[in-house]
């Protein structure tokens, strides 16, 4: 069962990535120009890196919603930070990330850091992402922004100890070998 879940997930990352750039090749009306091509390749880093798999809707019961791609989950993770939730990552003038620039969604990709100061909380792997080159960083935030934006508000963060009767998964203590080292060492 899981196997078919995961192949039907795949076929229809698959089909939202032909559809998407065939749409791109049709908006250009002419071969694709170079922010057609920047797009694109934002479009494939973002599926390479799995986005949707925790940003869109229904992904991970093996069932994504693609009219509402990377507008967020509701489904949060539980940790020591407190209970966390996919953002959502469509233009979205008021939810999304409409009102921040490329060069603002790379430095949060690269940092872990928001324009406002605020952090991304686990479990997203900013720290992968730190490598990104130029071209591919600037194509995945073009390719962000490209997106239809969808009106989605997140529910916020819940601080550590409080109580949220969501659904959640949860992040256990680590064991002895994970535990981080005090700072300083």
């Amino acid at each position: 069962m899981l196997r078919w879940s995961r192949w039907v997930t795949v076929t229809s990352t698959l089909a939202l990535i032909a559809t998407s750039v065939v749409a791109i090749a049709a908006v250009s009306g002419k071969k694709a120009g170079v922010r057609d091509k920047q797009v694109e390749r934002g479009l494939y880093l973002s599926v390479l890196m799995g986005c949707g798999d925790c940003h869109t809707p229904g992904y991970l019961y093996g069932a994504p919603d693609h009219e509402r791609h990377l507008s967020g989950s509701e489904l949060g993770w539980t940790g020591p930070w407190g209970v966390s939730f996919p953002r959502n990552l469509t233009p979205d003038m008021e939810t999304g990330l409409g009102k921040w620039s490329e060069r603002e969604i790379v430095t949060a990709l690269r940092t872990g850091t928001r324009p406002d100061g605020s952090t991304l909380l686990p479990p997203m792997p900013w720290q992968n992402f730190t490598v990104m080159t130029d071209a591919d960083a600037y194509a995945l935030a073009a390719y962000l922004k490209s997106l239809k934006p969808v009106r989605h508000e997140m529910p916020r963060t819940v601080p550590p100890g409080e109580k949220y009767d969501g659904a959640t998964i949860v992040m256990p203590p680590p064991p002895a070998w994970d535990v981080p080292p005090p700072a300083g060492q």
